[in-house]
């Protein structure tokens, strides 16, 4: 359990390992690029333990059930059929296979019976936990590839995943608050009604609970999954965000600030602004909203998809129409 070595701990290792006084072997069930320093995972070989296929524990089951020191000594038979039922249910662990081999072995035995029967396996295997790390790189990928599903429109595996992340004890308010992203990040203003039909379904669950909250979920993840995409306001607000950064602090325009007292008026505080709902089609045509310093920037580019391709000819109009008044000299350059 390397895992659970502090970074100072970790490190004292160092010399050792590099002047070969110690052979370093460490196994942990963590992802060792995230919980080993740099230095000593440099020196060392990472070996991924992948997760045994059924036909390997069924193997593995046989050899317990004939094994005369370890095993069961041929006293107790099961068919093929079966054993591959227990092999499945142990979801590619090969201890947790045998436990399951010892219960439903248990079963048989405390019946004085030789044969390990399809009911003492029905027994054994229901409410079989699956492999499922909770803040893990089992977790997080599955949680990974649910989202990739639904960015990639195939509701099907969207389903699957959304039922293996369910069934392995993840918190469906978790995969909520997941889609509440995915309604933003991924579909956004090409389907607007994503958000809200996404809130909905957290709302219902909430009410509902499980496992009837479920469904609720599981028809917002269809939608989602179904609807037009577009990351265009995600790429917008990182735009925007990366700009606020490294731009600096830029004033605001005395034309749009707040003339709220005498003295903010004084100082020309609102001074020349031009209300939107005065002004022919509610849009100030030429009117610069940036501050006076800073050139304008393009942060939002609406995809040419769903909802987004009418906003998309709004804005196209809306902007010739600053650029038109602009060359005429009317509003702000």
């Amino acid at each position: 359990e390397v895992h659970r070595f502090n970074k100072a701990q970790q490190d004292a290792f160092l010399p050792w390992v590099e002047n070969g006084t110690l052979i370093f072997v460490g196994a942990t069930t963590e992802n060792p690029s995230f919980e080993l320093n740099n230095a000593l995972l440099s020196r060392a070989r990472v070996y991924v333990l992948k997760a045994l296929e059924p036909d390997d524990l069924q193997a593995l089951l046989v050899r317990a059930l004939a094994d005369d020191e370890q095993g069961y000594g041929g006293r107790l038979q099961c068919s093929a059929d079966e054993l591959q039922r227990l092999a499945v249910a142990a979801d590619g662990d090969a201890r947790r296979a045998l436990n399951l081999l010892e219960l439903a072995a248990g079963l048989a035995e405390s019946q004085g019976i030789t044969e390990i029967s399809s009911g003492h396996i029905d027994e054994v295997v229901s409410g079989t936990v699956r492999r499922f790390d909770h803040g893990g790189d089992l977790f997080y990928d599955q949680i990974s590839v649910l989202h990739k599903a639904v960015r990639g429109s195939d509701p099907d595996a969207a389903l699957y995943w959304f039922a293996r992340m369910l069934d392995g004890g993840c918190d469906p308010l978790y995969l909520a608050r997941r889609m509440v992203r995915m309604a933003t990040e991924d579909i956004g203003n090409a389907d607007p009604r994503a958000l809200r039909i996404t809130l909905d379904a957290w709302e219902t669950y909430d009410r509902l609970g499980s496992p009837e909250g479920e469904l609720a979920l599981a028809q917002a993840l269809v939608f989602l999954a179904c609807a037009a995409k577009s990351n265009a306001v995600y790429v917008a607000s990182k735009k925007a965000q990366r700009d606020a950064r490294e731009e600096g602090t830029r004033e605001v325009p005395l034309r749009f600030r707040n003339a709220a007292t005498r003295l903010t008026r004084e100082l020309d505080h609102g001074k020349g602004y031009r209300y939107a709902h005065d002004e022919p089609g509610r849009f100030v045509a030429g009117e610069r909203y940036f501050p006076d310093d800073l050139p304008d920037r393009i942060y939002y580019e609406p995809a040419n998809t769903g909802l987004e391709i009418r906003i998309g000819e709004k804005l196209a109009a809306l902007r010739a129409a600053n650029r038109d008044a602009r060359k005429a000299g009317d509003g702000h350059k």
